[in-house]
């Protein structure tokens, strides 16, 4: 008998269920004819590469678990015919899976519960306390799903053709025009009467629905400043006096210069609020439930797997108790780097993209790309160096208020709300770009974040270049190396390592370059023999918790 059933391997090794689907997965493994008495060990220690005996199997998937992703017991006797045909079984029922689904995700994306469509319909908008447009988008979309693509057509619907369209498009890289030059060939080639939008505008305006548009916010050329709040209607920069729009000359009838005819901003940075996607993570009940992963099913052994198993991630437990105490509440990392978006090489282009990552989910989900969040995206041609905390001030605004006064959230795998509350643990970077993002000078004779003002460098005379010495302070106190004089500088080495400085200390350094503001980097005299340590304050400080943590910045080489 093969067990089909394959569910129990993805259950916590203490759950009743994993342990009697180990012994049915005994039974059959055992029961082959030509076994003998030992047989590979799938157990996430062996991964079938030792063979062993029926009790030595049984207590190590019960010890260290079976490898999940061994769903063919291919090693073990399975035919892989007998797979092929419970596949194909599998395939005939796909088509209301793949609806049941599609249904599920409608609810998600609109944070409604099932049990809403399962009364009268129309009873229920008029009961809902969602805003009418949003009740009558949900309810638009759904006739779309159950809107077949053209008559007698049972595969597909017209809203999940588009989705499996776009998902086509982002994969593959399409452009606008080649999709909708797609798009008017397959309308011509369904069927007459077929359901498909006649163009590419009104295909993107039912798959926008389901989306969380991104805010638009006009900046300084020289990156100084946004035009958001209090400047949401100023012309000029209050820094450096630059203007806001391009200049296009035209010449009126009476043959005169008009200039900037049409306002168009000189640059524009896109924000991606980050509350409505923290609150969209919880709207699916599988993924509200991972989120509680690092809480729940995590194992707690001493090794490490997780940031939640570093010394950091326990140290802010300890540190703020209140936060800690529920695991749904969000822990993210910060990463942020330029690129260039054009394949040609030769072009010197840098946007900036600033991803977000979700610390809660297990390892194996957190790092994918359909789990890191896009939250801000600044414009080229340059990037924008230290001056980048410009940018940073919508995130931080809501970091902060994530922080102070939560926002209230319904958690699908549990079916009620919670006040949800975000936290920023770290950033992710590789050395120019921590210099950006922390303010520290990274570069000259004090260049390393760690070693502080104990930094040893000495310049090279032909080169005009620093070289970093005193690596061997770090090696145990009696290591030969230490007192070793001919293959390093001469000198034997008996300092201790630079103590690590603690937030504290960082910020008592800082006051230096408290008047320095978002967008403005330190000035220095040229007279000046020694430059400052920082370049600036970072924004992150403003952050009530930042100068707590233990590890603020993190190294990517």
């Amino acid at each position: 008998m093969v067990y089909k059933n394959r569910e129990w391997m993805q259950f916590k090794k203490a759950d009743p269920r994993y342990r009697i689907g180990v012994k049915q997965f005994l039974e059959f493994a055992f029961s082959q004819n030509d076994v003998d008495d030992v047989v590979p060990c799938p157990c996430m220690k062996c991964n079938n590469e030792r063979k062993k005996g029926r009790v030595e199997i049984e207590l190590d998937l019960i010890k260290h678990g079976i490898v999940k992703s061994y769903t063919r017991w291919l090693r073990h006797g399975e035919n892989s015919e007998e797979w092929t045909t419970h596949e194909n079984n599998i395939d005939a029922s796909n088509e209301y899976i793949e609806h049941a689904s599609m249904f599920e995700m409608l609810h998600d994306a609109f944070g409604r519960s099932r049990e809403k469509d399962t009364n009268d319909g129309e009873a229920n908008i008029g009961e809902s306390s969602d805003p009418i447009e949003l009740v009558n988008s949900f309810y638009k979309l759904m006739g779309d799903l159950e809107l077949e693509l053209y008559l007698g057509c049972k595969k597909f619907s017209k809203l999940s053709f588009l989705l499996k369209l776009f998902h086509i498009k982002c994969l593959g890289g399409i452009s606008d025009k080649s999709m909708a030059m797609l798009l008017e060939l397959l309308k011509d080639a369904l069927p007459e009467g077929n359901t498909l939008p006649d163009s590419y505008y009104d295909a993107q305006k039912i798959i926008k629905t389901l989306s969380l548009e991104p805010k638009r916010i006009d900046a300084c050329p020289n990156d100084c400043m946004l035009f958001w709040k209090e400047h949401a209607n100023a012309d000029e920069c209050v820094h450096c006096n630059s203007c806001r729009w391009k200049k296009k000359e035209q010449s009126d009838a009476s043959g005169t210069l008009n200039s900037m005819v049409r306002k168009i901003p000189c640059k524009t940075m896109r924000y991606f609020p980050l509350i409505p996607r923290l609150q969209r993570i919880y709207m699916s009940s599988k993924t509200a439930s991972s989120m509680r992963w690092h809480h729940d099913e995590r194992e707690d052994d001493g090794a490490m797997r997780h940031p939640a198993d570093s010394k950091a991630w326990k140290t802010f437990d300890e540190l703020y108790p209140s936060f800690s105490s529920d695991p749904r509440n969000v822990r993210l990392g910060l990463a942020g780097d330029g690129f260039s978006p054009f394949r040609n090489g030769h072009v010197t282009h840098s946007t900036w993209p600033v991803i977000l990552i979700p610390y809660n989910l297990p390892p194996w989900l957190c790092m994918k790309q359909h789990s890191l969040i896009l939250s801000t995206l600044v414009p080229g041609p340059k990037g924008p160096k230290d001056k980048v905390d410009v940018y940073l001030q919508p995130l931080i605004e809501e970091l902060k208020f994530l922080w102070e006064v939560g926002v209230e959230t319904y958690d699908a795998s549990k079916k009620k709300n919670f006040r949800m509350f975000a936290s920023l643990l770290w950033t992710i970077s590789d050395f120019p770009a921590y210099g950006d993002l922390s303010g520290w000078r990274t570069a000259g004779a004090f260049a390393c974040p760690s070693c502080n003002n104990n930094t040893c460098s000495y310049r090279l005379r032909k080169g005009s270049k620093h070289c970093y010495m005193g690596h061997r302070r770090f090696l145990p106190s009696r290591h030969k190396w230490r007192y070793d004089r001919t293959n390093f500088d001469g000198k034997e080495e008996l300092r201790t390592p630079p103590n690590v400085l603690s937030g504290n200390e960082v910020v008592d350094q800082l006051v230096s370059a408290e008047g320095v503001t978002a967008g403005a980097s330190m000035s220095t005299s040229k007279k000046r023999k020694r430059k400052p340590l920082w370049r600036k304050k970072s924004i992150f400080f403003e952050l009530p918790y930042w100068s707590t943590l233990l590890i603020r910045h993190n190294l990517d080489v």
